[in-house]
Order: C-alpha cells, then structure tokens, then sequence
C-alpha cells in the first residue's frame, strides 16, 4: 500500500505562496492541499479559485481542493479550469450528492467526499460508487493547528470495512503528525494531510521524511 503525504496550504505563509509550494514539492510533498473556506460553511476565509489558478503553474504535483464551503457547485468550474486534480465537497453540504459528485467527474477530476467527526459515515454509504476519494475529518473544520480527535481513528476502520476490497483512497485531515501517522495507516488511511506539521517545520524535507517514515511504519504487509 502506498501512502502519500499532502502539506496543506492553509499553514503556509501566505505572503509568499508560490514559494512556499516549491519548497514543499523539493521537498518530496505527493500532492498540494487547498482548504478552500467561504466563512459561511466554517467560521474562516482563505482563497478562491482565481488564487488557485495564480499558483497551478508553479504546481508541479497534484492539486487536492477540498470546499469547506456553503454551496460547492459554484466553484467546480473554476477549479476544473485552475487544473486541480481532485476536489473534496462535503457531504453536509450537498443538496444533490451523486449530481455534484458527477458534474467533478464530468470535468475530468477525481471526487471525493468530506464528512465532518460528528457526521455518520451511513450519510455517504450510499454515495460510494460516485466517488475516488474520501476525506475524514480528524478535526472539526475552519482552522489549523487543531489536536487530533482520537475517535476518528475508528471512523477510518469502518470507512475501509465499507469499501470492502475496493481501492478507496481514504485521506486525513486535522492534527496529523508522526506521533499519530502510523496509526492512521494502520487504521487504512492512504493519504495524510498535514499543516502545521510541514509548513510550521524549520526543516520541511526532514518534516516530510520523518512523517513518511512514521505512516510507513503503519502498512500491514
């Protein structure tokens, strides 16, 4: 099983962006995390599509967009035409599941759900067939620098008992660091997402390296 590692954005100074996204990817970063807030869906705002697009040519690694916003269909467009390689919509806020789920696929990205700690995971069962990628919340979202929710780790295991043998990418977010990676992993987590982490390190390439080394330590072999 590989694991891959995404520094989020939303950690990064944003002064300087195009920077800081070529320091990660020097770095050894697997894809880019875009946590996209309107401040109506969560309490904060960060960036929109045309910042996305600013920085997709100095992107050389996979775009994830993940919407924390009130009504996603009105970014998907946008962000197809920013070239993000996947977008994250969550299931809390979509009216028309599978319809917005496909419109992402239509566009030629990887779709995927977001579902919040407090949310059952039987309110995406259903969705399962329409989408890449899953996004488990290991915080609730709206801000960085979060402590990991402990019970988030079950929620993992029952996501991976639901997709049976089905290669489901399950990626985390909130709190990820190495103290808690190889569980993850362990627990079926295939993408971690990172912040502060990464971004908050004096040494990002040891950042990456370290918490690498800690998820692989979680795969059943």
């Amino acid at each position: 099983m590989t694991v891959r590692l995404a520094p989020s954005l939303l950690s990064a100074d944003y002064s300087c962006l195009a920077d800081e996204v070529a320091d990660v990817q020097s770095a050894g970063a697997d894809l880019l995390h875009l946590d996209i807030m309107d401040a109506h869906f969560v309490p904060s705002l960060t960036f929109g599509p045309p910042i996305v697009r600013s920085l997709s040519p100095h992107c050389s690694i996979p775009l994830d967009a993940h919407l924390m916003v009130t009504d996603p269909d009105l970014f998907l467009d946008d962000l197809a035409a920013a070239k993000v390689a996947r977008i994250a919509v969550h299931v809390e806020a979509c009216n028309h599941l599978q319809r917005t789920l496909g419109r992402i696929r239509d566009a030629g990205v990887e779709a995927g759900i977001a579902i919040n700690p407090a949310t059952s995971l039987g309110q995406l069962e259903d969705a399962l067939p329409w989408v890449d990628f899953v996004l488990v919340m290991s915080v609730n979202p709206g801000f960085g620098g979060q402590e990991f929710i402990p019970e988030s780790l079950g929620k993992i295991r029952r996501l991976r008992q639901m997709a049976e043998m089905r290669e489901l990418d399950i990626a985390v977010d909130g709190g990820v660091c190495g103290e808690n990676a190889a569980a993850l992993v362990a627990a079926g987590a295939t993408t971690l997402i990172a912040g502060s982490a990464i971004f908050g390190a004096a040494d990002r390439a040891r950042a990456l390296a370290d918490l690498r080394n800690a998820a692989h330590s979680g795969v059943v072999q």
